[in-house]
């Protein structure tokens, strides 16, 4: 397997049940007069066009955006890995790039700078560190993994970090950009 840009698929995980945000479907919430998951998208090159969308509601507006959307294939809201999984299971790319829907200004060159630290480390995953802790949520993983997270989740584990340990997964200096994590959990990060 090759890791280039081209070879890579983006998903944008926007399927969590927004308990800390009122119930609301975080992707969906107005930040700056448009809908996080805009933020998002526009965010990404102009050359990514291989996207997908992980939403458990909401479902035809997020097709609205024009990429495909996919839906945990585990019940009852089991986190952002059966999210990743969900789109592994779709994913005809060999990497996968991880974007939470909560964070509007990811930083900038994200899929270069991980692909980078995943070459020198030789690793399967390469995750984001903002100078004081890691961002497991922003990360580049071998779509070969699937099978390894299907695994992991079926034994009732849930923990993002505990996964990404387990690979284990190369950590990736993010922190002159350390901003660019800010993410929105409850309705006071919104202001």
């Amino acid at each position: 397997m090759s890791l280039e840009s081209n070879n890579i698929c983006t998903v944008i995980l926007a399927g969590g049940r927004g308990q800390r945000m009122e119930g609301r479907d975080k992707g969906l919430i107005k930040w700056q007069d448009k809908p996080l998951i805009e933020h998002v998208l526009s965010a990404l090159t102009p050359d990514t066009d291989n996207v997908i969308i992980n939403a458990n509601r909401n479902i035809d507006r997020y097709k609205s955006y024009g990429f495909p959307v996919t839906s945990d294939s585990l019940d009852n809201y089991q986190g952002p890995l059966a999210g990743i999984l969900a789109a592994m299971q779709i994913c005809s790319h060999d990497y996968l790039l991880c974007l939470p829907c909560d964070s509007p200004l990811p930083p900038d060159n994200l899929a270069e700078r991980l692909i980078t630290c995943m070459q020198k480390k030789q690793s399967d995953a390469a995750i984001a560190h903002d100078g004081n802790r890691t961002q497991p949520l922003f990360s580049l993983l071998k779509c070969s993994v699937q099978q390894a997270l299907a695994n992991f989740l079926a034994q009732g584990n849930r923990k993002v970090h505990d996964f990404f340990n387990q690979l284990p997964a190369a950590v990736c200096d993010f922190s002159d950009q350390a901003d660019r994590f800010n993410n929105f959990n409850s309705p006071e990060d919104m202001q």
